[in-house]
């Protein structure tokens, strides 16, 4: 598809697009406050985009704008969206624009998320959960359900459970039981799978999220219940399908969330927090790659203002946060397109194909009944002493949203920052560690310390793949690179090559300042001599900054940076320069 020609409001770059089968059709040219314009949008448009005054007057370039594109199935003729990513969440644009869903239909998601508890052992014997181990090696006649074998439950398999229960404002259940869900598959030897059905443990909870726009929303939990995992079938082989039976018996909670979700953006967001969550209360690691949490997804469509749910279909195979986003916009806009062919949406289980980038039929979807539950003959229930729940809520730490917002009122950095820095708990408590040892605080410092660890600090884990734990700078040499930084000791470009040093040298930063003559250089005569040898050797750009190119500012300051090794204050070169210089209108011509 070629794209469109662009509407101009403000200084946002707005795509509005019709499509009619595969077809599409330019709706808009110009400022959309443009009678002609408001004819083309719908009727909330005019109050938003009348108040807005347009700014921009010359065209913007469309590589300017990041991530545009266009994906217009036939189940979205006639309707309205925003194609540009870059803005998707704009607050000028109608949500249904941005999340997948027409102004007709809305969607209706539900997920359930596994996650597998960081116990040392089984939820019912002794084997280990230790992750890739050699095949069919941490087995053993209970995980394997082999006749006479009993098991036994791993008291800190409630333990985790009752963490994420309370963590979730969850009612917390006295008396639960386990119960017998019978289903027959080569990876789950026993032919059923211990788990809760009629009493979970932990149910009527609930978990806020924070949306694009910074507004909340509060996404239900209808039950929180512990069961075990089955094992592993592998088909991806050029030989029959191989299983490892590691993974029976690994204990799992499952998180079914109430049908409060209603676009995939709200799905990600929502998941997101739940890993986040489990990360900080330290009961799973969230590795979505070694499958310690997982989701699938039951979504269905209705016309926009029903209150009946549409038929449901679960996707599974959902391994990323991507996946997450991209199964459900395509099972929404494909279920869109049945029921406005005149089809109707039928209830199954259908698989993510990510390489094709669509869902798949894998079975027609299972009814409790079809699981044949009874209670677990072989375990007893759970008990629950209010004792337990007191201690467990007094040894809560702070969650991840509430963390973020007091990181922004106790520092002052923006909610992006805090965002980032507490998306997981070890580099929140770095950066506070950090805060903690700056010799003269301030709002100035903490945002620098802030951009140090999003940018720099962050980098280096990526690279080297390895935890906050293991990195070589300590909060305390941080604080003192940075204290360095803000007293003007050295510039900025002498602080990334005091921190690659940092990286190798346990020595202080001031040790290495000193011993290698970094600091950064403020006496005004010699300065001078480097800005008068600057204009010197560049008589053409000093003609072109007479001529009103100012941008060329830059470059002469370069050259002095380079004639002082880097080691001249940037700040006293721009000065100097500007005294000399004077301005474009002042200069003879």
């Amino acid at each position: 598809m070629k794209c469109l020609r662009r509407a101009f409001e403000g200084q946002r770059l707005v795509y509005i697009l019709a499509a009619v089968g595969h077809q599409v059709q330019q709706l808009a040219h110009g400022p959309l406050h443009t009678p002609e314009a408001k004819q083309l949008l719908p009727a909330n448009y005019e109050s938003v985009f009348m108040g807005y005054p347009r700014k921009e007057k010359r065209p913007l370039r469309k590589d300017s704008i990041p991530g545009i594109a266009c994906f217009l199935p036939p189940a979205f003729a006639g309707s309205y969206f925003c194609t540009t990513n870059a803005y998707a969440h704009c607050p000028f644009i109608p949500s249904d624009m941005h999340t997948g869903a027409t102004t007709d239909y809305e969607a209706v998601i539900g997920l359930e998320v596994h996650a597998q508890l960081l116990t040392a052992t089984k939820a019912f014997c002794r084997c280990s959960t230790q992750y890739g181990a050699a095949p069919n090696t941490n087995v053993c006649p209970v995980c394997l359900g082999h006749p006479g074998a009993l098991p036994v439950l791993n008291r800190q398999v409630v333990e985790y459970t009752l963490r994420m229960g309370i963590a979730t404002g969850c009612t917390i259940r006295p008396r639960s039981r386990f119960a017998r869900k019978n289903y027959f598959y080569p990876d789950l030897p026993k032919g059923y799978q211990i788990s809760q059905y009629e009493d979970p443990i932990c149910y009527n909870g609930s978990i806020e999220i924070e949306l694009d726009d910074g507004t909340t929303k509060r996404i239900g939990i209808t039950r929180i219940h512990m069961e075990e995992d089955a094992g592993k079938s592998i088909h991806d082989l050029d030989v029959d399908t191989l299983v490892d039976l590691n993974r029976c018996g690994v204990p799992l909670i499952e998180i079914v969330s109430e049908p409060d979700i209603r676009s995939p953006r709200e799905a990600v967001l929502y998941l997101q927090a739940i890993r986040q969550i489990v990360m900080y209360l330290g009961i799973c690691d969230g590795n979505m790659e070694e499958g310690s949490l997982r989701c699938d997804a039951n979504v269905s469509v209705r016309p926009r203002g029903q209150t009946r749910f549409g038929t449901k279909t679960e996707v599974k195979n959902l391994n990323s946060f991507r996946n997450v986003e991209r199964a459900l916009a395509y099972e929404i806009e494909r279920q869109i397109a049945v029921l406005r062919a005149g089809g109707s949406i039928q209830q199954e289980t259908r698989m993510w194909d990510a390489a094709q980038g669509k869902t798949r039929p894998m079975r027609t979807k299972e009814f409790a009944h079809d699981y044949r539950y009874f209670p677990e003959p072989d375990l007893v229930p759970v008990e629950v002493q209010p004792e337990w729940i007191d201690r467990i809520r007094a040894e809560l730490p702070e969650l991840p949203l509430e963390r973020k917002r007091r990181l922004q009122a106790q520092y002052g950095i923006p909610a992006y920052d805090a965002g980032i820095l507490v998306a997981e708990r070890e580099v929140a408590e770095y950066f506070e560690q950090t805060c903690a040892l700056l010799e003269h605080p301030s709002p100035e410092r903490y945002k620098l310390v802030s951009n140090w660890i999003m940018t720099e600090v962050l980098r280096v884990l990526g690279e080297q793949k390895i935890s906050i734990a293991t990195f070589p700078i300590e909060p305390a040499r941080l604080a003192e690179l940075v204290e360095l930084q803000s007293s003007q000791t050295i510039n900025s470009r002498i602080a990334k090559e005091l921190f690659a040093e940092m990286l190798s040298n346990r020595a202080t930063p001031k040790a290495i300042v000193a011993e290698r003559g970094m600091a950064q250089v403020s006496d005004t005569a010699f300065i001078v001599e480097l800005v008068e040898r600057a204009l010197d050797e560049n008589p053409d750009t000093i003609e072109k900054y007479r001529n009103g190119k100012t941008q060329v500012l830059g470059f002469l300051v370069g050259q002095v940076m380079k004639y002082s090794h880097g080691k001249a204050n940037p700040e006293i070169v721009r000065q100097l320069l500007l005294e000399r210089l004077g301005t474009p209108a002042a200069l003879p011509r």
